[in-house]
């Protein structure tokens, strides 16, 4: 599936129900960077961190094409914020980082609840989806673990009603 030309994580569609995706995502390595700072202003500090990296801010000064989403998660110290590599890398082909900050990760193939929503970030938006999604997943009794994912998948410059977003929860039964 690509976002405006961008490449995506590899993934098949499992099902679709009341404006919910069950996607089965294959494994992809992403760079990604930890950001002490509220949600709100994770991705665009992350953001230059990150761009450095794919574009050249690496070890072997190798440059490669952005793909998509940007994806950002709570975890412990603030966000994780993390760029999705291009499927031809994997971990051991992927240039080490420049940037002590920024860490190579293969995410492991996995079952995702997805909402996809337009708009701007912000706390009201997120908590809205986040709510609805977790609502049509308790009426069908599929279960999810860990903390909500948020991927954003367009420039800053997109108008906001054009805005892809989506929030992923991983499903506890793979």
């Amino acid at each position: 599936m690509l976002a405006k030309g961008l490449q995506e994580p590899f993934y098949t569609l499992v099902r679709k129900f009341d404006g919910i995706e069950i996607r089965r995502y294959a494994p992809y390595v992403v760079a990604e960077v930890l950001m002490d700072c509220p949600a709100k202003k994770a991705g665009n500090q992350a953001f230059p961190i990150l761009a450095g990296y794919i574009f050249g801010n690496n070890k072997a000064a190798k440059k490669f094409a952005m793909t998509a989403p940007v994806i950002q998660t709570p975890a412990p110290g603030g966000f994780l914020v993390q760029f999705v590599l291009p499927r031809e890398l994997g971990l051991s082909s992927a240039p080490e980082p420049l940037d002590s900050g920024v860490a190579l990760q293969k995410m492991p193939a996995r079952r995702v609840a997805v909402i996809v929503f337009s708009g701007l970030w912000s706390d009201a938006n997120y908590a809205i989806h986040l709510a609805r999604l977790k609502d049509a997943l308790d009426t069908a009794g599929l279960a999810w673990r860990g903390e909500p994912v948020y991927a954003r998948y367009n420039p800053p410059y997109t108008l906001w009603f054009l805005r892809r977003n989506e929030i992923w929860l991983d499903l506890t039964k793979n």
